[in-house]
């Protein structure tokens, strides 16, 4: 097994809001030296400073929105855990232009397969990012439906995607509430015929709901489906990793 290469120190060149509960930070500098290309869609790791120099930093894993010769752009969800902000999305609000950060990576995208008849993709805003590179890279006569939870009108992006695929967006004030409204509108949308490929990524109470209809009741497998939760109401990265372990363990002994 290779080595885990070293975490890279990246310089901060840019931040922007892009939507009101969004907010891009580009980074770059000479970590992006012999940094691979194409990895739009992969994550880092990034390692959030605590408030001391000598706190240890928060790891926390973001989505490669868009990645140029000379900066990688990295957006955030300012809505945070249950409407608090946590150590990533204060990061966000604060940086300016030229401090640093360093980050491990990057990590493997989770890419839509090509040659299937039609596409079923949702998620909330944390997964936009990765939403908005995997309908950009599908062949223009590709043909589905994607359906995107935001909090608000104004969050929704002018994303690039096939023409055959519809976009469904959905509006949700509170984040990781009322799961059941995002559940209802995947069961909305009408089911193609023929072969099928469902990527779907969002809170946790959400994605089982949604796993529940695409996996038990629509009868795919997981050489058809991809299905993650992102985050989960009230709870760190750390501990909904640990959610997600057990979980994972239920599901392989179901």
């Amino acid at each position: 097994m290779s080595a885990r290469p070293e975490p890279r120190i990246y310089e901060v060149l840019s931040t922007s809001l892009i939507t009101p509960n969004m907010r891009r930070v580009s980074i770059g500098g000479e970590a992006l030296e012999g940094f691979p290309t194409g990895q739009g869609g992969g994550y880092l790791k990034l390692r959030i400073p605590g408030a001391a120099p000598s706190d240890k930093p928060f790891v926390r894993t973001y989505t490669i929105r868009h990645q140029t010769p000379t900066a990688l752009d990295i957006d955030f969800v300012l809505h945070g855990s249950d409407g608090v902000g946590g150590p990533a999305v204060l990061w966000a609000e604060t940086v300016e232009p030229g401090e640093r950060i360093s980050a491990g990576g990057p990590g493997p995208a989770k890419p839509l397969p090509p040659d299937v008849d039609w596409y079923f993709v949702a998620g909330d805003m944390t997964a936009l990012p990765a939403i908005a590179v995997n309908l950009a890279a599908l062949p223009e006569d590709a043909v589905g439906h994607a359906v995107i939870e935001v909090q608000t009108e104004a969050d929704r992006q002018d994303l690039r995607h096939p023409a055959g695929v519809d976009i469904h967006w959905l509006i949700n004030p509170e984040p990781g509430h009322h799961p059941e409204l995002f559940e209802q509108a995947v069961r909305s949308v009408p089911w193609g015929k023929g072969n099928v490929y469902a990527w779907c990524a969002t809170e946790f109470d959400a994605m089982r709901r949604a796993r529940t209809y695409l996996r038990g009741e629509r009868g795919l497998t997981p050489e058809r489906l991809y299905i993650s939760s992102y985050w989960k109401l009230g709870l760190v990265e750390d501990r909904h990793r640990d959610i997600k372990r057990a979980d994972a363990m239920e599901m392989s002994t179901s």
